[in-house]
Protein backbone atom coordinates (compact mmCIF):
# COMPACT_ATOMS: atom_id res chain seq x y z
CA UNK A 1 0.00 0.00 0.00
CA UNK A 2 2.79 2.09 0.94
CA UNK A 3 4.35 1.58 -2.38
CA UNK A 4 1.29 2.51 -4.10
CA UNK A 5 0.42 5.68 -2.40
CA UNK A 6 4.04 6.14 -3.39
CA UNK A 7 4.10 5.81 -7.08
CA UNK A 8 0.69 7.94 -7.19
CA UNK A 9 2.64 10.92 -5.65
CA UNK A 10 5.75 10.32 -8.45
CA UNK A 11 2.62 10.05 -11.07
CA UNK A 12 1.19 13.33 -10.08
CA UNK A 13 4.19 15.09 -9.17
CA UNK A 14 5.51 14.34 -12.32
CA UNK A 15 1.94 15.08 -14.35
CA UNK A 16 1.91 18.46 -12.67
CA UNK A 17 5.70 18.97 -13.70
CA UNK A 18 4.44 18.32 -17.35
CA UNK A 19 1.32 20.66 -17.37
CA UNK A 20 4.06 23.62 -15.88
CA UNK A 21 6.17 22.98 -18.35
CA UNK A 22 3.21 23.04 -21.46
CA UNK A 23 1.68 26.39 -20.09
CA UNK A 24 4.93 28.07 -20.32
CA UNK A 25 5.59 27.29 -23.94
CA UNK A 26 4.18 29.10 -27.09
CA UNK A 27 1.33 27.41 -29.08
CA UNK A 28 0.84 27.96 -33.08
CA UNK A 29 -1.79 30.08 -33.89
CA UNK A 30 -2.59 29.92 -37.98
CA UNK A 31 -1.98 33.57 -39.73
CA UNK A 32 -3.86 32.91 -43.27
CA UNK A 33 -2.59 35.01 -46.44
CA UNK A 34 -4.88 37.73 -47.86
CA UNK A 35 -7.06 36.37 -50.61
CA UNK A 36 -7.43 39.64 -52.75
CA UNK A 37 -4.82 42.88 -52.24
CA UNK A 38 -5.19 44.89 -49.54
CA UNK A 39 -5.62 48.72 -51.38
CA UNK A 40 -7.86 51.17 -50.40
CA UNK A 41 -10.71 52.08 -52.82
CA UNK A 42 -10.26 55.78 -51.70
CA UNK A 43 -8.25 58.28 -49.89
CA UNK A 44 -11.57 57.50 -46.68
CA UNK A 45 -10.04 54.32 -46.65
CA UNK A 46 -6.89 55.27 -45.21
CA UNK A 47 -5.29 55.36 -41.81
CA UNK A 48 -4.94 59.32 -40.65
CA UNK A 49 -7.59 59.78 -43.32
CA UNK A 50 -9.01 63.55 -43.51
CA UNK A 51 -12.86 64.27 -43.68
CA UNK A 52 -14.09 63.20 -46.84
CA UNK A 53 -13.62 65.82 -49.77
CA UNK A 54 -11.05 67.79 -47.94
CA UNK A 55 -8.44 68.87 -50.10
CA UNK A 56 -4.76 67.69 -48.74
CA UNK A 57 -2.00 69.93 -48.66
CA UNK A 58 1.58 67.84 -48.96
CA UNK A 59 2.57 67.32 -45.29
CA UNK A 60 -1.12 65.58 -45.08
CA UNK A 61 0.14 63.34 -47.66
CA UNK A 62 3.29 62.60 -46.40
CA UNK A 63 0.76 61.52 -42.62
CA UNK A 64 -0.90 59.41 -45.14
CA UNK A 65 1.70 57.67 -46.12
CA UNK A 66 3.81 57.30 -43.39
CA UNK A 67 0.58 55.47 -41.49
CA UNK A 68 -0.31 53.42 -44.95
CA UNK A 69 2.56 52.90 -46.78
CA UNK A 70 2.86 48.53 -47.36
CA UNK A 71 6.49 48.46 -47.68
CA UNK A 72 6.74 50.60 -43.85
CA UNK A 73 4.23 48.42 -42.54
CA UNK A 74 6.20 44.97 -43.34
CA UNK A 75 9.50 47.31 -42.43
CA UNK A 76 8.05 47.95 -38.92
CA UNK A 77 7.79 44.22 -38.37
CA UNK A 78 11.06 43.61 -38.46
CA UNK A 79 11.82 45.28 -34.98
CA UNK A 80 9.43 42.58 -33.38
CA UNK A 81 12.00 39.81 -34.62
CA UNK A 82 14.83 42.18 -33.55
CA UNK A 83 12.96 42.38 -30.56
CA UNK A 84 12.97 38.39 -29.88
CA UNK A 85 16.27 38.30 -31.00
CA UNK A 86 17.74 40.65 -28.44
CA UNK A 87 15.11 38.86 -25.83
CA UNK A 88 16.72 35.44 -26.99
CA UNK A 89 20.39 37.06 -26.72
CA UNK A 90 19.39 37.88 -23.30
CA UNK A 91 18.88 34.34 -21.90
CA UNK A 92 21.33 32.79 -19.67
CA UNK A 93 22.02 29.10 -21.55
CA UNK A 94 20.46 25.97 -19.91
CA UNK A 95 22.38 23.66 -17.67
CA UNK A 96 22.34 19.76 -19.20
CA UNK A 97 21.80 17.48 -17.08
CA UNK A 98 22.31 13.41 -17.74
CA UNK A 99 21.42 10.10 -15.95
CA UNK A 100 20.86 6.57 -16.69
CA UNK A 101 19.19 3.48 -14.70
CA UNK A 102 20.73 0.10 -15.97
CA UNK A 103 19.15 -3.05 -15.21
CA UNK A 104 21.07 -5.99 -13.60
CA UNK A 105 21.19 -8.39 -16.37
CA UNK A 106 23.69 -11.39 -14.96
CA UNK A 107 26.73 -11.27 -12.86
CA UNK A 108 27.43 -11.27 -9.01
CA UNK A 109 25.53 -7.55 -8.33
CA UNK A 110 22.65 -7.20 -6.71
CA UNK A 111 20.88 -4.22 -7.57
CA UNK A 112 20.33 -1.67 -10.95
CA UNK A 113 23.26 0.40 -11.32
CA UNK A 114 22.02 4.09 -11.72
CA UNK A 115 23.93 7.64 -13.02
CA UNK A 116 22.84 11.21 -12.59
CA UNK A 117 25.15 14.66 -13.70
CA UNK A 118 24.51 18.20 -13.95
CA UNK A 119 26.82 20.17 -16.00
CA UNK A 120 27.01 23.88 -17.41
CA UNK A 121 29.05 25.40 -20.58
CA UNK A 122 30.92 27.66 -18.88
CA UNK A 123 32.44 29.13 -22.22
CA UNK A 124 28.65 30.55 -22.89
CA UNK A 125 28.90 32.38 -19.71
CA UNK A 126 32.10 34.47 -20.31
CA UNK A 127 30.90 35.84 -23.80
CA UNK A 128 27.09 36.46 -22.62
CA UNK A 129 27.27 40.16 -22.04
CA UNK A 130 29.21 40.85 -25.07
CA UNK A 131 26.06 38.57 -27.16
CA UNK A 132 23.42 40.42 -25.53
CA UNK A 133 25.34 43.88 -25.94
CA UNK A 134 25.60 43.10 -29.62
CA UNK A 135 22.23 41.70 -30.00
CA UNK A 136 20.50 45.17 -28.53
CA UNK A 137 22.82 47.17 -31.24
CA UNK A 138 21.31 45.09 -33.84
CA UNK A 139 17.91 46.01 -32.63
CA UNK A 140 18.67 49.41 -32.06
CA UNK A 141 20.17 49.14 -35.70
CA UNK A 142 17.14 47.42 -37.22
CA UNK A 143 15.33 50.95 -35.61
CA UNK A 144 17.40 53.38 -37.46
CA UNK A 145 17.03 51.47 -40.60
CA UNK A 146 13.13 51.60 -39.87
CA UNK A 147 13.33 55.56 -39.47
CA UNK A 148 15.66 56.02 -42.53
CA UNK A 149 12.91 54.22 -44.81
CA UNK A 150 10.37 56.08 -43.44
CA UNK A 151 12.58 59.31 -44.39
CA UNK A 152 12.55 58.10 -47.69
CA UNK A 153 8.75 57.32 -47.76
CA UNK A 154 7.75 60.88 -46.26
CA UNK A 155 10.69 62.61 -48.93
CA UNK A 156 9.32 60.81 -51.86
CA UNK A 157 5.70 61.99 -50.97
CA UNK A 158 6.44 65.15 -50.62
CA UNK A 159 7.60 64.93 -53.49
CA UNK A 160 4.93 63.51 -55.46
CA UNK A 161 2.39 65.90 -54.37
CA UNK A 162 4.72 68.84 -54.68
CA UNK A 163 5.31 68.23 -58.21
CA UNK A 164 1.17 66.60 -59.12
CA UNK A 165 0.08 70.33 -57.37
CA UNK A 166 2.79 72.74 -59.05
CA UNK A 167 2.04 70.93 -62.62
CA UNK A 168 -2.11 71.01 -61.82
CA UNK A 169 -1.29 75.01 -61.67
CA UNK A 170 0.68 75.05 -64.79
CA UNK A 171 -1.58 72.88 -67.04
CA UNK A 172 -3.62 76.65 -67.36
CA UNK A 173 -0.78 78.22 -69.37
CA UNK A 174 -0.39 75.08 -71.58
CA UNK A 175 -3.89 74.84 -72.10
CA UNK A 176 -4.33 78.69 -73.63
CA UNK A 177 -1.19 78.23 -75.76
CA UNK A 178 -3.14 74.71 -77.48
CA UNK A 179 -6.02 76.90 -77.76
CA UNK A 180 -4.97 79.82 -79.46
CA UNK A 181 -2.56 77.98 -81.57
CA UNK A 182 -5.82 75.59 -82.50
CA UNK A 183 -7.72 78.50 -83.50
CA UNK A 184 -5.11 80.09 -85.52
CA UNK A 185 -4.50 76.59 -87.20
CA UNK A 186 -8.04 76.59 -87.57
CA UNK A 187 -8.14 80.04 -89.75
CA UNK A 188 -5.21 79.16 -91.68
CA UNK A 189 -6.63 75.80 -92.77
CA UNK A 190 -9.70 77.56 -93.85
CA UNK A 191 -7.72 80.14 -96.09
CA UNK A 192 -5.42 77.44 -97.31
CA UNK A 193 -8.72 75.18 -98.43
CA UNK A 194 -10.11 78.68 -100.12
CA UNK A 195 -6.28 79.05 -102.38
CA UNK A 196 -5.32 82.54 -99.92
CA UNK A 197 -2.36 81.47 -98.64
CA UNK A 198 -0.18 78.40 -99.57
CA UNK A 199 1.63 75.62 -97.53
CA UNK A 200 4.72 77.20 -96.72
CA UNK A 201 2.82 79.69 -95.09
CA UNK A 202 1.14 77.92 -92.73
CA UNK A 203 3.86 74.82 -91.79
CA UNK A 204 5.75 76.92 -89.44
CA UNK A 205 2.18 77.36 -87.47
CA UNK A 206 1.12 73.85 -88.09
CA UNK A 207 4.09 72.82 -86.15
CA UNK A 208 3.58 75.15 -83.43
CA UNK A 209 0.39 73.55 -83.20
CA UNK A 210 1.64 70.10 -82.77
CA UNK A 211 4.96 71.04 -80.48
CA UNK A 212 2.25 73.05 -78.45
CA UNK A 213 -0.56 69.72 -78.24
CA UNK A 214 2.62 67.36 -77.65
CA UNK A 215 3.50 69.27 -74.04
CA UNK A 216 0.49 68.61 -73.56
CA UNK A 217 0.31 65.50 -73.71
CA UNK A 218 3.52 64.79 -71.86
CA UNK A 219 2.14 67.46 -68.81
CA UNK A 220 -0.81 65.27 -68.51
CA UNK A 221 0.77 61.77 -69.42
CA UNK A 222 3.27 62.27 -66.16
CA UNK A 223 0.85 63.58 -63.96
CA UNK A 224 -1.11 60.66 -64.02
CA UNK A 225 2.18 58.38 -63.98
CA UNK A 226 2.67 60.64 -60.85
CA UNK A 227 -0.52 59.77 -59.33
CA UNK A 228 0.06 56.56 -59.48
CA UNK A 229 3.48 56.48 -58.02
CA UNK A 230 1.32 58.20 -55.03
CA UNK A 231 -1.18 55.85 -55.11
CA UNK A 232 0.63 53.08 -54.73
CA UNK A 233 2.93 54.75 -52.09
CA UNK A 234 -0.19 55.29 -50.15
CA UNK A 235 -1.59 51.57 -50.32
CA UNK A 236 -4.37 53.12 -53.03
CA UNK A 237 -6.36 51.45 -55.72
CA UNK A 238 -4.79 52.74 -58.92
CA UNK A 239 -7.62 54.34 -60.15
CA UNK A 240 -8.64 56.23 -57.01
CA UNK A 241 -8.48 59.65 -56.86
CA UNK A 242 -6.45 62.28 -54.23
CA UNK A 243 -7.38 65.93 -54.43
CA UNK A 244 -4.68 68.82 -53.59
CA UNK A 245 -4.57 71.83 -52.15
CA UNK A 246 -3.39 74.83 -54.54
CA UNK A 247 -0.57 75.83 -52.64
CA UNK A 248 2.78 73.70 -51.84
CA UNK A 249 2.81 73.35 -48.10
CA UNK A 250 6.76 72.51 -47.10
CA UNK A 251 8.92 73.06 -43.71
CA UNK A 252 10.91 76.11 -43.65
CA UNK A 253 13.98 75.95 -45.67
CA UNK A 254 17.34 77.97 -44.78
CA UNK A 255 20.15 77.23 -46.67
CA UNK A 256 22.31 78.53 -44.10
CA UNK A 257 21.61 76.85 -41.11
CA UNK A 258 20.93 73.58 -43.13
CA UNK A 259 25.16 73.80 -44.03
CA UNK A 260 25.37 75.35 -40.54
CA UNK A 261 24.19 72.10 -39.48
CA UNK A 262 25.86 70.08 -41.47
CA UNK A 263 28.76 69.00 -38.91
CA UNK A 264 26.49 67.33 -37.22
CA UNK A 265 24.38 65.73 -39.38
CA UNK A 266 25.81 62.11 -38.44
CA UNK A 267 23.77 62.44 -35.48
CA UNK A 268 20.63 62.97 -36.77
CA UNK A 269 20.80 61.05 -39.66
CA UNK A 270 18.99 57.34 -39.79
CA UNK A 271 21.50 55.44 -42.02
CA UNK A 272 24.71 56.74 -40.32
CA UNK A 273 23.16 56.00 -37.11
CA UNK A 274 22.27 52.24 -38.02
CA UNK A 275 25.96 52.41 -39.37
CA UNK A 276 27.17 53.25 -36.12
CA UNK A 277 25.05 50.54 -34.40
CA UNK A 278 26.37 47.93 -37.25
CA UNK A 279 29.64 48.81 -35.95
CA UNK A 280 29.19 48.79 -32.13
CA UNK A 281 27.55 44.89 -33.13
CA UNK A 282 30.59 43.99 -34.97
CA UNK A 283 32.76 45.25 -32.36
CA UNK A 284 30.92 42.96 -30.06
CA UNK A 285 31.70 40.77 -32.29
CA UNK A 286 35.58 41.03 -32.04
CA UNK A 287 35.18 40.98 -28.37
CA UNK A 288 33.22 37.39 -28.34
CA UNK A 289 35.56 36.29 -30.79
CA UNK A 290 38.76 36.89 -28.20
CA UNK A 291 37.19 36.00 -25.31
CA UNK A 292 35.85 32.68 -27.66
CA UNK A 293 39.38 31.63 -27.68
CA UNK A 294 39.60 30.59 -23.79
CA UNK A 295 39.29 26.36 -24.22
CA UNK A 296 35.94 25.33 -24.31
CA UNK A 297 35.04 24.57 -20.35
CA UNK A 298 31.92 22.46 -18.97
CA UNK A 299 31.59 22.19 -15.71
CA UNK A 300 29.67 19.90 -13.59
CA UNK A 301 28.91 17.06 -11.24
CA UNK A 302 27.71 13.49 -11.10
CA UNK A 303 26.71 10.69 -8.51
CA UNK A 304 26.13 7.14 -9.33
CA UNK A 305 25.72 3.78 -8.27
CA UNK A 306 26.66 0.27 -9.07
CA UNK A 307 25.61 -2.74 -8.89
CA UNK A 308 26.59 -3.75 -5.46
CA UNK A 309 25.17 -0.28 -4.01
CA UNK A 310 28.75 1.20 -4.01
CA UNK A 311 27.57 5.46 -4.61
CA UNK A 312 30.41 7.67 -5.93
CA UNK A 313 29.98 11.09 -6.34
CA UNK A 314 32.10 14.43 -7.44
CA UNK A 315 32.91 16.97 -9.77
CA UNK A 316 33.15 16.66 -13.70
CA UNK A 317 35.38 18.86 -15.37
CA UNK A 318 35.55 18.84 -19.47
CA UNK A 319 38.38 21.08 -21.19
CA UNK A 320 38.63 21.74 -24.56
CA UNK A 321 42.24 21.14 -25.96
CA UNK A 322 43.63 24.52 -28.09
CA UNK A 323 45.77 22.29 -30.27
CA UNK A 324 44.49 22.88 -33.66
CA UNK A 325 41.56 25.48 -33.50
CA UNK A 326 42.37 28.43 -31.70
CA UNK A 327 39.43 30.41 -32.78
CA UNK A 328 41.98 32.38 -35.04
CA UNK A 329 39.32 32.19 -38.23
CA UNK A 330 36.68 33.72 -36.23
CA UNK A 331 38.97 36.30 -35.05
CA UNK A 332 40.13 36.98 -38.57
CA UNK A 333 36.43 37.36 -40.32
CA UNK A 334 35.14 39.51 -36.98
CA UNK A 335 38.26 42.09 -37.36
CA UNK A 336 37.46 42.10 -40.99
CA UNK A 337 33.81 42.61 -40.83
CA UNK A 338 34.56 45.62 -38.19
CA UNK A 339 36.96 47.13 -40.46
CA UNK A 340 34.21 46.91 -43.50
CA UNK A 341 31.89 48.70 -41.72
CA UNK A 342 34.17 51.44 -40.41
CA UNK A 343 35.27 52.08 -44.48
CA UNK A 344 31.51 51.66 -45.45
CA UNK A 345 30.68 54.44 -42.45
CA UNK A 346 33.20 56.44 -43.60
CA UNK A 347 32.11 56.48 -47.14
CA UNK A 348 28.66 57.00 -46.15
CA UNK A 349 29.22 60.33 -44.20
CA UNK A 350 31.48 61.47 -46.75
CA UNK A 351 28.51 61.02 -49.61
CA UNK A 352 26.06 62.57 -47.55
CA UNK A 353 27.76 65.49 -46.66
CA UNK A 354 28.50 66.50 -50.19
CA UNK A 355 25.37 65.16 -51.42
CA UNK A 356 23.64 67.77 -49.26
CA UNK A 357 26.74 70.47 -49.94
CA UNK A 358 25.97 70.03 -54.09
CA UNK A 359 21.95 69.56 -53.21
CA UNK A 360 22.34 73.22 -51.53
CA UNK A 361 24.27 74.71 -54.45
CA UNK A 362 22.23 73.64 -56.90
CA UNK A 363 19.42 75.53 -54.81
CA UNK A 364 21.10 78.30 -54.29
CA UNK A 365 21.87 78.47 -58.35
CA UNK A 366 18.06 77.66 -58.99
CA UNK A 367 16.94 80.68 -56.32
CA UNK A 368 18.85 83.20 -58.72
CA UNK A 369 17.86 81.86 -61.84
CA UNK A 370 14.47 81.95 -60.95
CA UNK A 371 15.10 85.56 -58.91
CA UNK A 372 15.84 86.48 -62.55
CA UNK A 373 13.21 85.58 -64.61
CA UNK A 374 10.77 86.45 -62.38
CA UNK A 375 11.61 89.89 -62.75
CA UNK A 376 11.28 89.11 -66.72
CA UNK A 377 7.91 87.85 -65.87
CA UNK A 378 5.72 91.00 -65.61
CA UNK A 379 7.22 92.79 -68.63
CA UNK A 380 6.33 89.20 -70.94
CA UNK A 381 2.70 89.19 -69.40
CA UNK A 382 2.39 92.79 -70.02
CA UNK A 383 3.64 92.88 -73.64
CA UNK A 384 0.70 89.87 -74.06
CA UNK A 385 -1.84 92.04 -72.94
CA UNK A 386 -1.36 95.18 -74.68
CA UNK A 387 -0.58 92.63 -77.91
CA UNK A 388 -4.00 91.14 -77.12
CA UNK A 389 -5.50 93.97 -76.91
CA UNK A 390 -4.20 95.68 -79.84
CA UNK A 391 -4.93 92.95 -81.92
CA UNK A 392 -8.39 92.44 -80.90
CA UNK A 393 -8.84 96.02 -82.07
CA UNK A 394 -6.96 95.68 -85.89
CA UNK A 395 -4.33 97.61 -85.17
CA UNK A 396 -1.67 94.54 -84.76
CA UNK A 397 -0.88 91.42 -87.15
CA UNK A 398 -1.76 88.20 -85.95
CA UNK A 399 1.83 87.38 -86.34
CA UNK A 400 3.31 89.73 -84.13
CA UNK A 401 0.67 89.27 -82.13
CA UNK A 402 1.45 85.03 -81.68
CA UNK A 403 5.05 85.67 -81.18
CA UNK A 404 5.01 88.32 -78.64
CA UNK A 405 1.99 85.74 -77.20
CA UNK A 406 4.03 83.06 -77.29
CA UNK A 407 7.06 85.00 -75.75
CA UNK A 408 4.56 85.30 -72.98
CA UNK A 409 3.92 81.54 -72.55
CA UNK A 410 7.84 80.98 -72.79
CA UNK A 411 8.35 83.07 -69.58
CA UNK A 412 5.69 81.35 -67.86
CA UNK A 413 6.51 77.68 -68.44
CA UNK A 414 10.70 79.05 -67.74
CA UNK A 415 9.48 80.18 -64.52
CA UNK A 416 7.46 76.73 -63.96
CA UNK A 417 10.22 74.33 -64.83
CA UNK A 418 12.74 76.19 -62.41
CA UNK A 419 10.10 76.60 -59.59
CA UNK A 420 9.80 72.46 -60.14
CA UNK A 421 13.60 72.20 -60.15
CA UNK A 422 13.73 74.37 -57.04
CA UNK A 423 11.21 72.06 -55.09
CA UNK A 424 12.96 68.66 -55.83
CA UNK A 425 16.04 70.29 -54.67
CA UNK A 426 14.34 71.83 -52.09
CA UNK A 427 12.72 68.80 -50.59
CA UNK A 428 15.30 66.20 -51.40
CA UNK A 429 17.74 68.21 -48.89
CA UNK A 430 15.09 68.39 -46.12
CA UNK A 431 15.03 64.53 -46.73
CA UNK A 432 18.92 64.31 -46.46
CA UNK A 433 18.25 66.47 -43.44
CA UNK A 434 15.43 65.26 -41.63
CA UNK A 435 13.18 68.33 -41.86
CA UNK A 436 10.01 67.77 -40.10
CA UNK A 437 10.79 64.11 -40.35
CA UNK A 438 10.64 61.08 -36.92
CA UNK A 439 13.87 60.76 -35.45
CA UNK A 440 15.72 57.96 -34.17
CA UNK A 441 15.08 57.73 -30.26
CA UNK A 442 18.40 55.72 -29.58
CA UNK A 443 19.60 55.20 -26.02
CA UNK A 444 22.81 57.66 -25.76
CA UNK A 445 24.71 55.56 -23.49
CA UNK A 446 24.79 52.69 -25.80
CA UNK A 447 25.95 54.46 -29.17
CA UNK A 448 30.02 55.02 -29.77
CA UNK A 449 30.00 58.70 -30.84
CA UNK A 450 32.83 57.57 -32.80
CA UNK A 451 32.96 54.25 -35.20
CA UNK A 452 36.38 54.25 -34.29
CA UNK A 453 36.10 53.70 -30.34
CA UNK A 454 35.25 50.54 -28.36
CA UNK A 455 33.27 49.85 -25.39
CA UNK A 456 35.63 49.07 -22.51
Amino acid sequence: MAGSSLRKVVASGAAGFTACLLSACAHYTPLPLPASAPLAQDVGGLREAQAPGALLSVEQVVTLALANNPDLRAARLRRGMAGGQTKQAGILPNPSISGAFLPLLSGVGTVPAWNFGLSQDIKALITYKSRRRAAQDSEQQVAADIVWQEWQVAGKARQLAADLIVSENSRPVYLEQYEILLARNARLEKALAAGNVTLATIAPDRVALQVSRSALQVLDQNQLALRHQLNALLGLAPDATVEFAQSVDLPPFDPAAVRAALPSLQDRRPDLLALRLGYAAADEGVRQAVLSQFPDLVLGGSVASDNAKVINGGPNVTLGLPIFDRNQGNVAIANATRAQLHAEYEARLAAATGEVGAMLSEAIQLTTQLESTLRDLPAAREAARRAQSEFQASRLDERSYLDLMANRFAKEQEVLTLQLALLDRQIAIQTLTGAALPSVELPGADLPSDPAGVRP
